[in-house]
Parts: C-alpha cells; structure tokens; sequence
C-alpha cells in the first residue's frame, strides 16, 4: 500500500516500532506462508483483544510496513460486494490505474465473481477469515500470474463489521494491464461467536463447500491478553 494513502501525519516516518511485535507474531504461525500476508495476519491478531474482530481505526500502516505495497482496505456496500478504499501499489498495477472506489470484484473474472462474493458475505456476517488461491490465465502479453488473497474483517466506527484488511500477493509478471484472476481454492476459519460454523456455505445454492473444505487452522498465539498496541485514529 503507498504510504501516501495510508499517513497518520508524520507518525508514519517511525520506521521499526513495531518491527518486534510483527517478530514474535510471525515466529508463533500463521496460516498462511507468503511472508506479506503472514504479516498482515500477524498484525490483525496484534489487535485482538476482548472483541475478536478489531476496529479500522486501529489500523496503523507502521505495522504493515513489510506489506504495504500488498494490502488494502474494503468496505461492504452489498451483501456480496466490497469496495476498495485504498490499496497498495501492487494491487493498483494488476489492474493497471488506482482502483480506490471500485469494486473488490474488478479483479475477478467474471465466472469467479460469484464466489467472491459469498467469501465477502462470510468474512462480514461470520465473521470469518478468508484466504483464497488465485490464477491469472497466460495470454500474449500476459504471462502466467499464481497469487493469493486474505480477507480480514475489521468493524467500523459504528461498531459494524463492514470493513476489511486485505492482502493480495502474486508470483510472476503482471504484463499488460488489466489482469482478472480466477479463484482456484479457498479456506474460511470462523472467529468469535462464529466458532460454531464449519465453513460451508449455506447459501440458497444448496450449502455447497466454498473451495476446500478443511478449514485451516487457528491461529494460536501464546498469549491471548490484550496486546500492547497504540490505537491510532483515522477517518476513512
């Protein structure tokens, strides 16, 4: 993410504060094993504490630093749809021009729109976590992309989920933009009261497993206390 879209004033030129509690967050696990998601996993589960789900305006772009370049962050305006509300500079160059404002779904093809949209629907109203594997199919200025997107829900200052923290990472060449990626696997894990619910789908198509049936699992730090991080405000 460019740091220009995510500043809390001159704050942000602290380098390394957090550089510590990122460490030991990543040396405990994480589901996922690109480095820029684990980081950004890491860094939610920082925020955890009483509520499973924590608040936008506890998200400081000084302890994503590893995964600026990687991450964005949604807000729900459907049921199924999120849209960008700023994205780092790698999610901008998939599609070839800044996507604040748009639809998560601009980065789908339109055969895996659908599915997104009942992973979006989960991560919200689970709430859950959503990681997904992703394709973008080779063409002639176009060479083969393998990717991977976290979804992690955070509520808004209304105290609604309706806001997340995302990841997208990708291995290859962008080539000619835009690029539309297909969903080739997914896990969602439950958090909080949502601890009941196995990660299928119970939508009106049939309550269908969405991707991979198993869900990943939890992660589990050492100490689950509230952690020690300072709550920076700011207005989407």
């Amino acid at each position: 993410m460019e740091h220009t879209g995510m500043r809390h004033g001159d704050r942000v030129r602290q380098p390394g504060r957090w550089s510590g509690v990122i460490d030991l967050m990543l040396r405990r696990g994480a589901v996922v094993d690109d480095p820029g998601l684990s980081n950004l996993r890491a860094y939610w589960e920082a925020l955890r504490g009483d509520d499973p789900v924590p608040r936008r305006a506890q998200v400081d772009p000084r302890g994503i630093e590893r995964a600026l370049g990687i991450a964005f962050l949604a807000e729900r305006v459907a049921p199924e749809v999120a849209r960008f509300r700023v994205a780092g500079m790698r999610v901008n160059a998939l599609m070839g021009m800044e996507v604040r404002g748009m639809p998560v779904s601009a980065l789908f093809q339109p055969d895996a729109r659908a599915t997104l949209g009942r992973a979006i629907r989960r991560v919200f109203d689970g709430p859950a976590i959503a990681e997904m594997t992703l394709r973008g199919a080779p063409g002639l200025t176009q060479p083969r992309l393998e990717g991977r997107m976290l979804l992690l829900p955070l509520r808004s200052d209304d105290g609604s989920v309706s806001r997340v923290l995302g990841g997208l990472s990708l291995s290859g060449t962008i080539g000619s933009a835009p690029r539309r990626l297909d969903v080739t696997g997914m896990q969602l894990l439950p958090i909080g009261n949502a601890a009941g619910w196995d990660g299928t789908d119970t939508s009106s198509d049939g309550g269908t497993p969405l991707g991979m049936a198993e869900a990943p699992a939890p992660f589990a730090p050492e100490n689950r206390g509230r952690p020690h991080l300072r709550v920076v405000r700011n207005d989407d």
